[in-house]
């Protein structure tokens, strides 16, 4: 592989496999976690609930086992609408070939261990893109305004970050600018920012200090005093095992989602200058003590539990593409994607592709400018 394979492929096959341990532990505590599993996770475990299809009717999911979830569903899908659109993506291209993705290809659904739409298995804040764009016809660009506000577009957004590798500025703008269809407030905000980062750990020399840097110097409002505090509280801690505390109390100021992880409050994930949704800066503060590791990176959000899929997954799509697909390790590549019937290295290849074609356009493109103006500026 070249190293842009290399960093994509360890970028995707990495969210995924963070998706997939996480999906086990999602919505608990880490002693709920302790007590079911007698101990902490270090890997591929069943279900929380033995009696997984009845415990949840309103989601009735699979997790657990090696299976992926909705974030990996919705990165693979945004990965064939860059290979379709070929090129740079918008808020239009939500509606151009996002929605036609959800609703209108059946595809294997490993939660549901059913062929399905993906639209039936993405949670209510994802279906919304269907809703407002296909339905309600919205403006594409204004599309996310209502929604809840989550991690919903921020947890698929990482492919943003392989076409624009190197270019976090560029990542984080065109990541604003195609999930305003989506959310908005922090969501949308959360979603930049991750974008940016997955872009920062492409670049050749990248570190988890650069990466979080970067992070700092894009984020704006409630998202970047989050990240902050989460990543100085991480600052120091040597191991995931015992951070728990501080990196929740780091975060809860700007967290609107309630310690009791279930339990909403009216002023849950409404629009905010002032905070922040939790994942991403959990997700750079286990990346932070595990000074860039794959594997505590991801254990870690895997043990810290509320959105434990969605933790692991950004932690592993950013360690991931700093590390390389050989930081991943190949047993639970190899397991999930057994467990998921999904190939997990493809889409990496296939958006280094997409990332390799849209440099050369850009590249033109620019060189096409620096003509123009040249010309412009000649006396």
């Amino acid at each position: 592989m070249t190293p842009l394979e290399d960093r994509a492929t360890g970028c995707v096959a990495g969210a995924a496999v963070g998706d997939a341990l996480g999906g086990a532990t999602e919505g608990w505590t880490p002693e709920q976690i302790v007590e079911r599993y007698a101990g902490r996770v270090e890997g591929i475990v069943p279900p929380f609930n033995e009696d997984w299809r009845n415990a949840r009717p309103i989601a009735p999911y699979h997790k657990g086992d090696g299976h992926i979830t909705d974030d990996t569903l919705m990165t693979h899908a945004l990965i064939r609408v860059y290979e379709k659109a070929g090129g740079h993506l918008g808020a239009y291209a939500m509606a151009e070939h996002l929605v036609p993705e959800l609703m209108g290809e059946r595809r294997w659904i490993p939660e549901l261990e059913a062929e399905a739409l993906p639209l039936q298995r993405i949670f209510l804040a994802e279906k919304w893109i269907v809703a407002r764009l296909h339905y309600g016809h919205v403006d594409p660009r204004e599309a996310g305004v209502g929604n809840i506000v989550n991690c919903g577009a921020a947890m698929y957004v990482a492919p943003v970050g392989i076409v624009n590798a190197a270019d976090p500025d560029a990542a984080y703008a065109e990541a604003i600018d195609l999930t305003g269809a989506h959310q908005s407030s922090y969501g949308r905000e959360a979603a930049g920012v991750m974008a940016a980062a997955v872009a920062e750990a492409m670049r050749p020399g990248a570190t988890p200090d650069s990466v979080v840097a970067t992070c700092l110097r894009l984020a704006k409002d409630g998202t970047r005093a989050a990240i902050e505090a989460v990543c100085e509280a991480a600052t120091g801690i040597g191991h995931w095992e015992g951070s728990f505390d501080a990196l929740r109390a780091a975060m809860r100021p700007y967290d609107t989602v309630a310690d009791t992880y279930r339990d909403q409050g009216l002023g849950a994930r409404r629009p905010s200058r002032t905070h922040s949704i939790e994942e991403l800066p959990l997700a750079l503060g286990f990346l932070v003590i595990a000074k860039g590791g794959y594997r505590d990176t991801v254990l870690g959000g895997v043990n810290y539990g509320r959105d434990a899929d969605s933790i692991a997954s950004m932690g592993g799509a950013i360690a991931g593409a700093l590390g390389g697909l050989s930081s991943v390790p190949g047993e639970w590549v190899e397991q999930v994607g057994a467990a998921s019937r999904t190939d997990l290295v493809a889409p990496g290849l296939a958006i280094a592709g997409v990332a390799r074609r849209v440099h050369a356009d850009d590249l033109a493109r620019r060189r096409d400018h620096e003509a123009a103006f040249a010309a412009l500026d000649r006396r």
